[in-house]
């Protein structure tokens, strides 16, 4: 396939139709090279996820998608494998008593200063408040909708601080350097869905003005310097640090509440946040444009990363090598090796029971799209991936609360 290069093998398989995905999306008349192809890839709205796309004075929102600045967020505790309490089961109804998970939100009544007072989090106080300014200074008046301003801000500062559900998770892992790592994989939630569709509903529109044509009108792109491409770089911008600051709002909470199951000197290193869904403006040998990592990772030179398997299998802390081949991108996780449909038909109870084996998790018929048997193996797609990354720790979760 032309313009496109691959970190695929024949045992990571891509699927028909995001095979499609890839050869429509490659030719664009405004990618500025070529596509880059995760092994974790899978078709996706608006672009295959596991995609690297570099693009020249246009963004296409829907190539980003709907959970804008989704990503990853762990950090080393100094608990040693052997410290673990013996009922997990208790420390996991610990987490999702401190975390809203699936539609769940914080209580309306419960105050935002009580929120970032959680684990002596003062420190949140600044960025909370600033992402209110910005949020209000948003200017392209449809990136929300048919919704008022008001009541989407409302479901804002409830949802900040919580899980969602689907593939987003939190997680306890051991570590092979024998440490105790807490993970958790969340975006930018209800807010930054009705961003994304608001940009992607523009888009539309201004392509059918220019009478583009496209083999999926979700492909369509806005163009830097009209005002529709500044609002969305800022609501992008916006809902990306808000992301952010949700994974660290969660951490913070987790911490607390895991603090009374293990010693009083509970410790942890320094935290890796890293997004997977995202854009940023990129200069290098090849100029300026702006790169979209559709369920890719930044893997500069030196540069951590998170890659998680699913429920039942490993997870890889990475360093990354800077290989320019992949605009110094990684994949952002095992990628799925079957639909979430797919799975539920496939897979009853029992299977995730087996699967997940070991892991103190939901063993529900509401969780079997998550199963294990629906990823594609994590240790190949790292493997892979050798010019692009080196693992420094591989990790095996204990517990796994999902939405």
């Amino acid at each position: 396939m032309d313009n496109v290069i691959f970190w695929t093998i024949p045992g990571l398989p891509v699927e028909d139709k995001a095979q499609e995905q890839i050869e429509a999306l490659s030719k664009l008349s405004i990618l500025s090279g070529p596509l880059a192809i995760m092994p974790d890839v899978h078709w996706g709205r608006g672009a295959t996820i596991g995609s690297v796309i570099p693009t020249s004075h246009a963004i296409i929102p829907a190539a980003v998608g709907v959970d804008i600045g989704c990503g990853m967020a762990a950090l080393q505790t100094n608990v040693r494998a052997q410290q673990l309490p013996d009922n997990l089961e208790l420390l996991r109804n610990a987490i999702e008593q401190a975390i809203p998970v699936g539609f769940q939100s914080h209580d309306e009544q419960r105050p935002l200063d009580r929120i970032m007072q959680l684990g002596g989090q003062e420190a949140f106080a600044p960025q909370l408040q600033a992402l209110r300014q910005r949020f209000h200074e948003l200017t392209l008046r449809d990136l929300i909708g048919d919704k008022s301003r008001d009541k989407v801000e409302n479901v804002v500062w409830k949802q900040i601080g919580t899980l969602g559900g689907g593939n987003h998770f939190i997680e306890l892992q051991i570590g092979d350097d024998g440490h105790v790592w807490l993970m958790l994989h969340s975006g930018s939630r209800y807010v930054g869905k009705n961003l994304a569709d608001a940009a992607i509903t523009e888009a539309r529109h201004e392509a059918e003005q220019r009478g583009d044509v496209l083999a999926n009108r979700d492909m369509a792109w806005l163009v830097e310097g009209s005002d529709s491409f500044a609002a969305y770089i800022d609501a992008l911008t916006w809902a990306q640090d808000y992301a952010r600051t949700n994974r660290e709002m969660m951490m913070a909470l987790l911490w607390d509440a895991i603090r009374p199951f293990f010693p009083p000197d509970l410790a942890w290193s320094q935290m890796i946040n890293c997004h997977h869904n995202y854009v940023e403006q990129v200069q290098d040998y090849r100029g300026t444009y702006w790169l979209t990592r559709k369920g890719a990772v930044s893997a500069r030179n030196g540069e951590l990363a998170i890659i998680p398997g699913s429920m039942g299998t490993s997870s890889y802390i990475v360093r990354g090598k800077g290989n320019p081949e992949s605009y110094y991108s990684c994949s952002h996780g095992a990628g799925r090796r079957i639909s979430r449909r797919q799975a539920q038909k496939l897979f009853t109870v029992d299977d995730l029971i087996a699967q997940t084996k070991g892991v103190e998790s939901r063993k529900d018929d509401g969780v079997i799209d998550e199963i294990p048997g629906a990823y594609k193996d994590i240790d190949a797609v790292i493997s892979v991936q050798s010019d692009l990354i080196e693992p420094v720790v591989k990790l095996k979760q204990v517990l796994c609360v999902k939405g």
